[in-house]
C-alpha cells in the first residue's frame, strides 16, 4: 500500500476552480470542519471547535485508532453531531463540504498538509511552529496567498486580550523605546532513554505516521511524544514550546527577520537517544539595536519563571505574567499590574470571524512563519556550530552552505511540498 498524495484526486484541482470555492455568505453560516491529529493537542482542539456556535467538527483522523476514538467520544460529549473517524487526513480534504483543516498532527505533518489543505479549498489551523523547516514555511506563505484562503497559526497568545493591550501599550511607548525582549521556557522532563527496534504497535499506519519524511524503522522512544526530540520528525523544545514566548519577543519588539543568530548549549542532562539539547540559549539580533533571547531548560524547572517574557526600554520594563502584564519603572518598581485570562476559543473565534467576515487574522500564517522561522534559525545554529548571518530583508541564512543545506529536507518520494 502506497500513501503518496499523487494518488489523490484533489490534486488535480486547477487553480482557478480552488480560487473559486465557495465563500461563507452569511455570518451565522455553518463552518464545517476536520481535524487531523488527536492526542492532547488536537483532541483539545476539535472539542473547542465543535462548542463555538454554528460550527461542526465532521471528522476526526489519526494513523492511531486507539486515540481518535478518544477523539470521537470527546467530541461527541459537547456537540449533537458525531464526526466520522478517519485515518487518513486526505479524506478530510476530498470533502467538499468541509471549510477548515485543522493540523495538530506531528510538526513534520504541519506544513505539508497545511499546503495541500489550502490547494484543496480549505481554510487552515495549523499549530505551532507551522512548518518543520524553513522553507516549508515559505511554501506555506505562497500556498495561502495563491489560494486566497485563511490561515492561521496556534499561537493563541496573539489572541488574548490583556496581551494584546500589553503589545499596544509597547507601541504607545510605556516603557520608551523597546529594545531587548528576554524570554524563558523550564520543565523537569525525564530521559528517553534508549529505544528498541521492533514492530510498531498493532493497528497503527506507521508508514502514513511519517508520511513526508523518509521512512525510518520503528523504535520504541518514538511515539507519542518523543519525536519532538528527533531531528527528522521535531524541532526540539525551541520548536516545540520555545515559538510561543519567541513570537512574543518579536511582537513586542516590532522586529521581523534577524542580522545574526547565535546559540549555545546541548544535550547534558541525560546520555539517551534525544538529539536536540535540554539546555539551550539562543540569541537573535535584529536591525535598529534589538536584540531577542531565549533560554530552555527542559530537565530543571529553576525556581524564577513566572515571567514569561520581559521587555527592556528606555524608560522601565514590561513583563509577561499569567497572561497579562507588569509594567516597571528603570529602578524596577512596579507601577502598574494587569492580570489576563486565557482561552483556546479566542484565537478560534479570530479564525471563524476572518472566515465570516474578514475580520484580521490576530495570527495570519506570514507572522506565524516569521516567529517559526527564528526557531529553525537557531536550531540551525546550533547543530553547525557557528553564528548565523542572515538577510534582515528575508532571513535567509548569507554566505553559509552547509547552514542553507537545513533550509530544506529530503521528502519521501511523492510528498514533496508544491505550490
Amino acid at each position: 500500500m502506497t500513501h503518496s498524495p499523487s494518488r489523490r484526486t484533489f490534486l488535480g484541482m486547477s487553480v482557478a476552480t480552488v480560487a473559486s470555492a465557495p465563500r461563507l455568505s452569511a455570518a451565522n453560516e455553518r463552518i464545517v470542519v476536520g481535524v487531523m491529529g488527536t492526542g492532547g493537542r488536537g483532541t483539545s482542539l476539535a472539542k473547542t471547535f465543535a462548542e463555538r456556535p454554528n460550527v461542526q467538527v465532521a471528522y476526526v483522523c489519526d494513523v492511531d485508532p486507539a486515540r481518535v476514538k478518544d477523539a470521537q467520544k470527546a467530541v461527541s460529549a459537547v456537540s449533537k453531531l458525531e464526526p466520522k473517524v478517519v485515518g487518513d487526513f486526505r479524506r478530510i480534504l476530498d470533502d467538499k463540504a468541509v471549510d477548515v483543516f485543522v493540523c495538530a498532527a506531528c510538526n513534520h505533518w504541519h506544513a505539508p498538509s497545511a499546503i495541500l489543505a489550502c490547494q484543496a479549498g480549505k481554510h487552515v489551523y495549523v499549530e505551532k511552529p507551522c512548518s518543520h523547516n524553513p522553507r516549508e514555511g515559505e511554501l506555506l506563505v505562497a500556498a495561502a496567498r495563491k489560494a486566497d484562503r485563511r490561515v492561521q497559526m496556534g499561537n493563541q497568545r496573539r489572541s488574548y486580550p490583556k496581551i494584546v493591550e500589553a503589545m499596544q501599550a509597547l507601541r504607545e511607548g510605556v516603557i520608551g523605546r523597546v529594545y531587548f525582549a528576554q524570554s524563558w521556557y523550564t520543565n523537569n522532563r525525564t530521559s528517553i532513554g534508549k529505544g528498541e527496534a521492533g514492530p510498531p504497535p498493532a493497528g497503527l499506519d506507521y508508514e502514513l505516521w511519517q508520511g513526508p519524511a523518509p521512512q525510518r524503522a520503528f523504535k520504541s522512544n518514538y511515539l507519542h511524544y518523543n519525536w519532538h526530540w528527533f531531528w527528522h520528525w521535531g524541532n526540539g523544545e525551541l520548536g516545540n514550546n520555545g515559538v510561543h514566548m519567541i513570537d512574543l519577543c518579536r511582537w513586542g519588539l516590532g522586529a521581523d527577520y534577524p542580522s545574526q543568530v547565535t546559540s549555545a548549549g546541548g544535550r547534558y542532562r541525560y546520555k539517551d537517544d534525544q538529539e536536540t539539547p535540554d539546555t539551550h540559549v539562543v540569541s537573535f539580533d535584529f536591525s535598529g539595536g534589538r536584540t531577542i533571547t531565549w533560554e530552555g531548560f527542559s530537565c530543571n524547572q529553576i525556581p524564577l519563571k513566572a515571567v514569561e517574557v520581559l521587555f527592556q526600554g528606555e524608560t522601565g520594563s514590561l513583563a509577561i505574567i499569567g497572561n497579562g502584564y507588569t509594567v516597571f519603572d528603570p529602578k524596577g518598581k512596579e507601577v502598574k499590574k494587569v492580570p489576563g485570562t486565557s482561552s483556546d476559543a479566542m484565537h478560534v473565534d479570530n479564525l471563524l470571524a476572518a472566515i465570516r467576515s474578514g475580520e484580521k487574522l490576530n495570527s495570519e500564517i506570514e507572522e506565524g512563519h516569521k516567529s517559526t522561522l527564528l526557531c529553525h534559525l537557531g536550531n540551525i545554529a546550533h547543530r553547525t556550530g557557528r553564528t548565523l548571518h542572515c538577510d534582515p530583508a528575508n532571513g535567509r541564512v548569507k554566505n553559509d552552505p552547509e547552514a542553507l543545506k537545513m533550509w530544506s529536507r529530503e521528502y519521501a518520494p511523492g510528498w514533496e511540498p508544491k505550490v
